[in-house]
């Protein structure tokens, strides 16, 4: 049996919690990226929402890509949580999101 969610991606990068957040932040107004790499057969159910907010919604077909592209135009670190279901299978895992006050000078 295939797994249902092969791979995370943030900003064209695979996600990983232990990676150091820069390499995912991003300053107001710039756009994050969120990708959900999908298998299996039929269709599946993606969401992705930041702090109850529906950022995206949609229905992909297996295997497939399901993509959230959304923006802040104020900096904070939010934490957003992906899902993605299809029949009985269930995938849910929170993502970080931090937007920068300003871009890295130097």
């Amino acid at each position: 049996m295939q797994k249902l969610v092969k791979l995370i991606k943030v900003n064209n990068l695979q996600y990983n919690a232990n990676r150091d957040p820069n390499f995912y932040r991003r300053t107001p107004n710039e756009e994050f990226r969120v990708q959900a790499l999908l298998g299996g057969d039929g269709t599946a159910q993606a969401r992705f929402e930041v702090e109850g907010k529906v950022m995206c919604e949609q229905s992909v077909s297996l295997p497939g890509t399901f993509e959230c592209r959304f923006q802040f135009d104020t900096p904070g670190v939010r934490v957003g949580t992906l899902q993605v279901e299809s029949g009985s299978e269930k995938f849910q895992q929170e993502i970080r999101i931090d937007v920068m006050e300003h871009a890295w000078v130097g």
